[in-house]
């Protein structure tokens, strides 16, 4: 018929040939078959029915999958990178993309989504410089409710020549950060307005074990009578060990790979800014798996809701 006849150079005018592949044939032959017959179709690319199928399903698998790789990359977009397949599962599911963990870690690997994540560290320790707290908290970071034990430290970021100190204090039980300071200078105020802001947050005598290091801060009259005050215990590393203050440590080393070593800073008070903004982002919307995909002062509200 004539319309047979148009066909092959249909076909050929779509890059349809001799060494056109199966999947490129299956293309040509799946844009035609609404106007024309799929058996004629078939035998004119020499194509053999189960290979069309069989590369049409592929096709339409990678399609299905066209929305839930446009919200990847805005989840991946909004977080600046900072996401890798696991919160970007969590996230999705909170959007309802019902995918596994291994297919958005494919998909992630397909667009070419990898998550940029993972500098000095401060010593405050100077000897023995007053009372050293025995270590209650024995590595124990276990929980059970907020404001049951908190930790703390100092770290120091160094850009343009100048330094800048941040002084938090993290709540076990969610994470969370119940206060902060930011001081161009490892001063005790900064130690001490950390202390006032957090110590507002809670009734006196709460028995809560507050963990640091052996750093000349915590050493200090002054830090120490202030602890005694609020009723708080007052526990510390041994010396050198960081890993009996490891949960810290690994918030200073998630906050630097996630903004220190992802972004660029025009001067110190650009950085400090970032660093203002960050810690609002870790505290209020950075979604953590242990938390049930909460932030950690969602979570830490949702449990002092419920006692």
């Amino acid at each position: 018929t004539a319309c047979g006849e148009r066909l092959p150079k249909k076909l050929a005018s779509l890059g349809f040939g001799r060494r056109a592949t199966p999947a490129q044939k299956t293309q040509v032959v799946q844009k035609l078959r609404q106007r024309h017959s799929l058996d004629i179709l078939l035998s004119i690319a020499q194509l053999p029915r189960a290979t069309f199928y069989y590369h049409l399903n592929r096709m339409n698998s990678s399609d299905k999958y066209k929305a839930a790789k446009a919200e990847i990359t805005a989840i991946y977009h909004e977080n600046k990178g900072r996401y890798g397949y696991r919160r970007i599962t969590a996230e999705l599911h909170k959007r309802n993309f019902l995918l596994n963990h291994k297919t958005v870690q494919r998909l992630m690997k397909e667009l070419g989504l990898v998550c940029r994540v993972r500098m000095k560290k401060y010593r405050s320790y100077k000897g023995e410089v007053g009372k050293i707290a025995p270590n209650l908290l024995n590595q124990d970071f276990r929980a059970e409710k907020p404001n049951q034990k908190w930790v703390t430290d100092v770290t120091e970021f160094s850009l343009f020549g100048e330094k800048l100190y941040l002084s938090p204090i993290l709540d076990l039980h969610s994470s969370d950060l119940v206060s902060y300071t930011i001081s161009d200078r490892p001063v005790l105020s900064m130690v001490t307005t950390m202390l006032n802001e957090a110590f507002a947050k809670i009734p006196d005598g709460t028995n809560l074990i507050l963990h640091s290091d052996q750093g000349w801060q915590y050493q200090h009259k002054q830090y120490q009578r202030m602890l005694r005050e609020k009723g708080i215990r007052q526990s510390m590393s041994r010396k050198g060990n960081c890993l009996d203050n490891a949960v810290i440590e690994n918030f200073f080393g998630l906050l630097k790979s996630e903004l220190l070593y992802l972004q660029k800073f025009q001067s110190m008070e650009h950085f400090k800014q970032e660093l203002v903004a960050y810690l609002d982002y870790y505290n209020n919307r950075r979604i953590k798996a242990k938390l049930k995909g909460l932030p950690p002062a969602i979570h830490r509200q949702q449990a002092l809701s419920a006692a």
